[in-house]
């Protein structure tokens, strides 16, 4: 019976060993989710915050340059418009550059949640 009672411990050991790296692993990656979820949210955080800040900044100038060329074409509409060509031309270039944006983004957020 000694051969059968130190198979059982062992089982039991083997199974106690099994147990505690489960629950070791579960703990590791709740760390991990933790850590990714918080730097996910720290940086939306930040992205929302410089990106509002920006948008006033973007506004207040292009607001002053309208101005600016229109006191200089005798016509604040036409200085307003060229402003909003300005802007349009902006946003078809970031339009085709979305592609290289998206790539961009993706090899940067890949990069720190599969650290």
């Amino acid at each position: 019976m000694s051969v059968i009672d130190s198979l059982s411990d062992t089982t039991d050991k083997a199974t106690d060993i099994g147990e505690e790296y489960l629950d070791i692993s579960r703990e590791y990656f709740k760390l991990k989710l933790f850590k990714q979820v918080s730097y996910g949210l720290s940086l939306v955080s930040k992205i929302v915050i410089y990106g509002i800040l920006f948008l006033l900044v973007i506004t207040f100038i292009a607001i002053a340059l309208a101005i600016y060329i229109g006191n200089h074409l005798g016509s604040l509409a036409l200085g307003y418009l060229i402003v909003g060509g300005i802007f349009l031309i902006l946003s078809i270039i970031a339009v085709l550059l979305s592609s290289y944006i998206d790539r961009t983004i993706i090899k940067k957020l890949s990069a720190k949640f599969y650290q």
